[in-house]
């Protein structure tokens, strides 16, 4: 219901890239383009998000951001007439993130990444890839549970100290919230029946109900007044002071956006959802 069957990444491949020339970031430390001439790149990535970031039981990789962040480094190389690098990819907890970066772990960081105010004093961002907001998952076969009010009472399931469940009991107080330490440990409770609905990303519930065969459905959702629970850009973070990165990762956004390589991409692997809306790279003007 929610996508086809993903595309695979094996590990170390790479074929096409921006001419621009390389250079460091404001601090002196190797840049991303850079990093692609010497042949040599690592890419933090997502391990355990289906749809986003995954990596497979034969070691290769799938998801929209692993393929995505894949293209730009092929692209960047390609059009400068580099050698294609080899890339390794380098899991990225959230919370070590800007660190990884910071000291040169990683090149670039891409994995249900968002842009928000305090990371772009620590970070560099690219994109917005994408403009998603909060959804809801339930199972296919409870017509239950087909809005937002009819959550009032029902079991809502959420990450251990989550926004996305904090904001929805605040809109429905009533709403009983259990927390679990992971989101896959949330969607086995579902499956189960332990709990009536999960919340989070719609990227990241989308890519959970792709792995399970029609049985869950991804429902967009509101508040009362219409508005949306949350605004998340999806961008792709570099090292502080790496603009020409920037807008090397920028122009191969915009190039993939035009052509409709992009969108043929986020269809793949999270399907046709309102909650899950086209940005436009370079602008972070309304990220607030």
């Amino acid at each position: 219901m929610i996508m086809s069957t993903p595309r695979t990444l094996a590990t170390g491949m790479v074929i096409l890239g921006l001419s621009l020339s390389a250079c460091s970031t404001s601090s002196g430390e190797q840049g991303l383009l850079d990093t692609i001439e010497s042949g040599n790149i690592t890419i933090g990535v997502k391990f355990d998000q289906p749809g986003i970031g995954l990596r497979e039981g034969d070691g290769s990789f799938t998801g929209a951001e692993v393929e995505i962040a894949n293209h730009v480094v092929e692209t960047i190389a390609a059009e400068n007439g580099w050698t294609p690098p080899n890339i390794e990819y380098r899991e990225t907890p959230a919370a070590q993130r800007e660190t990884l970066l910071r000291n040169g772990e990683v090149s670039l960081i891409q994995g249900g990444y968002s842009i928000t105010p305090d990371r772009m004093e620590e970070v560099d961002f690219a994109g917005p890839v994408l403009l998603t907001h909060q959804a809801l998952l339930v199972r296919s076969d409870d017509s239950a549970i087909e809005s937002l009010d009819d959550l009032d009472g029902k079991i809502l399931c959420s990450s251990a100290g989550s926004k996305p469940a904090q904001r929805i009991k605040e809109e429905i107080p009533a709403v009983q919230l259990q927390e679990y330490d992971t989101t896959s440990s949330c969607i086995e409770a579902l499956s189960q029946g332990n709990v009536d609905a999960m919340t989070s990303d719609a990227p990241i519930l989308a890519g959970f109900a792709g792995q399970y065969d029609g049985e869950f459905e991804v429902l967009d959702m509101t508040k009362s007044d219409g508005s949306h629970f949350s605004n998340e850009w999806y961008g792709i973070g570099l090292q502080k002071g790496d603009t020409a990165g920037v807008e090397a990762v920028n122009n191969v956004l915009t190039e993939m956006q035009d052509s409709g390589q992009l969108d043929e991409i986020l269809n793949e692997y999270f399907g046709d959802l309102d909650s899950i809306e086209e940005a436009t790279p370079g602008d972070l003007s309304e990220i607030q």
